[in-house]
């Protein structure tokens, strides 16, 4: 009885460590894996860069056509973006502000109207939510969320921009 309770507990104590080591071989195998993965899409970023742009352009297509046409508002507008300050508090439409989030003011625009903010240098754009009045500086045609302005400014140190305004029409 004795042996074949130590030869059961000598099997079971082989079986653990052969357990244990195909595991440990096969985190290496994943492990090296993902090395050749990363590698490999190093190796092919400018293929992978044109396509993330190809699945961007085709999104960005399909948030436009779902949200419907824009009709040019004002062009060469000054732009700028939202203190930091400003984060957390209420704005004029009610709403808590987040410079997280696509949203702008604009001095007549009624709220919850979807924007088109276009970059004039670069030609790269947002859609903004109107949830504030302001900007309260005369020169200043909208105000952007630091997102929404980082997103398209070239400049990251900048504070201002040359845009063009689009609202969406129905």
């Amino acid at each position: 009885m004795k042996k074949s309770i130590t030869l059961f507990f000598l099997l079971a104590i082989i079986t653990l460590a052969s357990s244990q080591s195909s595991i440990s071989e096969r985190q290496k195998a994943t492990i090296q894996k993902a090395t050749i993965q990363k590698a490999t899409i190093q190796k092919d970023s400018i293929k992978k860069s044109r396509t993330a742009m190809e699945l961007e352009e085709k999104k960005i297509d399909s948030l436009i056509s779902s949200l419907g046409k824009f009709k040019i508002y004002k062009k060469a507008a000054h732009a700028s973006y939202y203190a930091d300050k400003f984060n957390g508090r209420r704005t004029t439409s009610g709403t808590k502000f987040d410079n997280n989030k696509y949203t702008a003011a604009h001095k007549k625009l009624p709220f919850g109207t979807k924007v088109k903010v276009t970059n004039e240098k670069n030609g790269k754009f947002v859609i903004v939510e109107i949830t504030d009045r302001g900007p309260f500086v005369k020169s200043r045609e909208i105000d952007l969320s630091k997102r929404a302005f980082m997103d398209i400014a070239a400049n990251k140190n900048s504070g201002g921009l040359q845009v063009t305004i689009a609202v969406m029409s129905n």
